[in-house]
């Protein structure tokens, strides 16, 4: 019987051993996966980043070249009439520039 009640003890001892091991794995596997997850989750916030930030930068420069075809189509515009019309002296030409400065809309 004390034979027996040994065995059994081993036993005990050695499923705890096994079943130690078994959680440490499961652990461990647990730990990387999350790990990975965590890093494939950086990358893929990185890529977002960057691509937002090449939206960005295309969308500011869109933006820059509106402006200054809009500020070019002004100038032209401002240029023709001032040619246009025949002026006597200087200061007619300053009053008619400043008056069409006035006039012109900005969109």
């Amino acid at each position: 019987m004390a034979q027996l009640k040994n065995e059994n003890e081993a036993f005990m001892v050695k499923a705890r051993e096994e079943r130690a091991l078994m959680l440490k794995e499961a652990k461990d596997t647990k730990d990387k996966i999350i790990n990975e997850a965590k890093d494939q989750a950086k990358e893929i916030a990185a890529k977002i980043v960057a691509d937002a930030q090449i939206t960005i930068n295309e969308q500011k420069m869109a933006a820059i070249t509106e402006m200054k075809n809009q500020v070019g189509k002004l100038v032209i515009e401002i240029s023709e009439k001032i040619l246009r019309r025949e002026l006597v002296g200087k200061t007619e030409q300053e009053t008619y520039i400043k008056q069409l400065a006035q006039e012109a809309k900005f969109n």
